[in-house]
């Protein structure tokens, strides 16, 4: 049995944007990053990492600046905006009620129905 999650639709975003908040970062930095904080649960595949980056850049909730990575090549840094800042807050907000309505749900007994 893995020990690594399946993403729900619509979560990825939120993901992106949590990784930036902890920093500057380049496309393949973001997935580490996400593995990072999930204790490895999470791994994201760069086929869907870099569709959902220029999606969040398009939105105006990123911005990106060119630099060189660590390994002295150029790539894409991320950084959040004001406005991502704000949705993120929003988007983890929202995410917590969810999976505390949906482990609430899964916690009845059928003696409490």
């Amino acid at each position: 049995m893995t020990t690594q999650a399946q993403l729900l639709p619509g979560t990825l975003d939120l993901l992106i944007l949590r990784a930036v908040s902890l920093g500057r970062l380049h496309g393949y930095g973001v997935l580490l990053r996400i593995e990072q904080i999930s204790d490895g649960a999470l791994l994201i595949e760069q086929g869907a990492l870099y569709p959902g980056l220029f999606r969040l850049l398009r939105q105006g909730l990123l911005k990106a600046t060119w630099g060189t990575s660590e390994n002295n090549r150029r790539a894409r840094f991320y950084e959040l905006t004001t406005a991502d800042q704000k949705r993120l807050r929003e988007e983890t907000d929202s995410w917590n009620r969810l999976a505390t309505a949906i482990a609430s749900a899964l916690a009845v007994q059928p003696e409490e129905i």
